[in-house]
């Protein structure tokens, strides 16, 4: 839910001006914001709407979106009404009617369905993801062959493969999709190698041909880690190779690569329904940072006949845009006959503290607050909890460590050796602005690390310091570089500054120039860390009453960590997020579950 905004100065860019009514109220409020308003008069203006009730619910349809919901949640005012908004709502009866009676929705710009409110743009994208994945479920099971099935169970069974494993690789071959789910430790990546080699064995038998397999992830890095994985756990199977028996390495990419990008259009790919991929089979990694919108790009770009595998954990935070398609999918699929989700949920690293402290933030029972407290209390050096209101005496010494290995590497050893001194540490928070935000801990760090070296970080002024670590912002798909990619200055034998960016395969480096989206990253938000890990992770805990602080966010940030995890905040704030789940309106779990 995002939070009301209080407008700083009479001109504020947030506050529309001219408008009366509720619009004009719920804008002076901090409800919706100019921009909101902005488009429920447009919108009002060319479908003829007058009601002001109507207009409202065009704003707040707005408002919801930009929150990450699919559409407006007229039942849930309860939760709006806690806002806190000194604003009279409609009447949910009188509302309804009004929108229910409105030339707006008769003209299919709005919708209102499974109690929202819908733009028709989202309305639209909803149905067809589930219109797209129940076609591919009609078209009903793919023809398996069962001895090779067998033999391939056989091959790839053993004590790397659990039964629980085994299912799941043979859920896959007798589906045409599948969605496998699971938290960190449970062998997802182990699970798909094996689906690969599965599936890759049905389609040489099928078509006396290698299949054409792609594997994808919404960032670089997750592509990266995937391939880099799956190409390790399949050279132990022995089954990479240039026979006519064996595979080739799997090609890896970004989910926006694999669509194919378009100088013409920012909203739609290469690859459609006019257009399809080329791919028998295609892997997303990482799907629960797939949004709504993604979603019905690659559902009507993957064949009809192709193989389709979402691999992902519903416990994470969602997408960034609009939707929670890999949780809906989970739920909406949940008593279908013939589901395509598959569920991992034995942890085979059980005794590992990170994973035991995962475990006990997807606790379901009246107690997980404290039993997440007594798993944080308990930790003997893999996790370690700092109940603290001030984190900078407990984090000044390990940021400035952290930010003077990037550095040596990079002025001493290179850019690989400087990207791995980059992902040795991660500092994560909550918020970009405010104490315990991203701003302020990279000025800290800055500041620390320059009073350690005793000189400025740059001899000529420069932002481009030799090992400042950097984030990818917004995608440019001329450069093939995408948001959530991360990378380390580097400077050339010359003393000219270059970004190296660790994208997907080799790290590849840019004049700074060229780069228009990036920040200094000694710091990074939980949401930004969606698809990346690092060897010790620091979460720095906003206060308890941080309207982005859920549980969603905080077991995102744990199941970073790879070996050791440092959480510095109060034991409210823990409580807070423990006991707070993000909800997102959407209606694609109805549609999946309709008979």
């Amino acid at each position: 839910m995002i939070g009301l905004f209080e407008a700083t100065s009479p001109h504020d860019p947030r506050l529309a001006r001219g408008v009366d009514g509720l619009l004009g109220a719920f804008n002076a409020a901090g409800v919706v914001d100019a921009a909101d308003v902005r488009v429920a008069q447009r919108v009002a203006a060319l479908g003829g709407e007058t009601d002001e009730r109507v207009q409202l619910a065009v704003a707040m349809a707005v408002r919801s979106v930009r929150g990450g919901s699919v559409g407006l949640d007229l039942e849930g005012l309860p939760d709006l009404l806690a806002l806190g908004a000194e604003v009279a709502w409609p009447p949910y009866d009188e509302w309804t009617a009004a929108i229910a009676a409105s030339p707006l929705l008769a003209a299919g710009v709005l919708h209102h369905e499974f109690g929202l409110v819908y733009l028709d743009r989202y309305h639209r994208l909803e149905r067809q993801v589930a219109d797209d994945l129940a076609e591919r479920i009609a078209l009903g099971r793919p023809d398996v062959d069962e001895p090779v099935l067998a033999a391939t169970l056989r091959r790839v069974s053993g004590a790397r493969l659990s039964e629980e494993q085994a299912r799941a690789v043979e859920h896959a071959a007798r589906h045409r999709t599948t969605v496998l789910t699971g938290g960190p430790g449970t062998g997802k990546t182990t699970t798909v190698a094996r689906v690969v080699l599965a599936l890759a064995d049905q389609f040489r038998l099928a078509h006396d041909r290698r299949m054409s397999i792609a594997l994808a992830a919404p960032t670089g890095k997750a592509a990266t880690r995937l391939q880099e994985a799956v190409a390790a756990e399949l050279g132990a199977l022995g089954v990479l190779g240039a026979g006519p028996d064996q595979l080739q390495p799997p090609e890896a990419m970004t989910l926006h690569r694999l669509l194919g990008w378009r100088r013409d259009n920012t909203t739609r790919f290469v690859h459609g329904r006019d257009n399809r991929l080329k791919y028998d089979l295609v892997v997303i990694d990482e799907a629960s940072m797939v949004d709504l919108t993604m979603m019905a790009r690659l559902l009507e770009a993957v064949r009809p006949d192709s193989r389709l595998v979402l691999v992902g954990d519903p416990r994470q935070l969602t997408s960034v845009g609009a939707g929670a398609v890999l949780s809906d999918l989970v739920a909406g699929f949940a008593e279908h006959p013939d589901s395509p989700v598959v569920a991992l949920q034995e942890n085979h690293r059980s005794t590992e503290e990170i994973k035991g402290l995962a475990a006990a933030l997807r606790g379901d029972g009246p107690d997980t607050e404290d039993r997440v407290l007594e798993v944080l209390r308990a930790g003997t050096g893999e996790v370690t909890w700092v109940e603290t209101d001030d984190p900078v005496p407990t984090l000044r010494a390990e940021c400035t460590a952290a930010a003077l290995r990037v550095r040596a590497a990079a002025v001493e050893d290179g850019p690989q050796a400087a990207l791995g001194a980059l992902d040795s540490f991660r500092l994560l928070c909550a918020h970009r602005e405010g104490p315990h935000g991203v701003r302020v801990w990279n000025a800290h760090t800055e500041q620390w690390l320059a009073a350690e070296l005793g000189t400025p970080l740059s001899t000529t002024g420069s932002a481009w310091y030799p090992g400042r670590p950097l984030l990818v912002t917004a995608n440019d798909y001329a450069l093939d570089v995408y948001n959530g990619e991360t990378g380390v200055v580097v400077a050339e034998p010359d003393g000219r500054p270059r970004a190296w960016i660790a994208g997907v395969g080799a790290p590849r480096p840019f004049a700074p120039a060229r780069l228009g989206a990036v920040d200094t990253m000694h710091a990074m938000t939980i949401h930004k860390s969606q698809g990346s890990q690092a060897r010790r992770i620091v979460v720095l805990l906003p206060d308890a009453d941080s309207r982005l602080l859920t549980r969603e966010l905080f077991y995102t940030a744990v199941t970073r960590a790879q070996e050791s995890l440092l959480v510095v905040g109060s034991e409210a704030s823990v409580r807070a997020a423990v006991a707070t789940t993000a909800q997102r309106a959407t209606g694609l779990r109805q549609r999946l579950s309709l008979p």
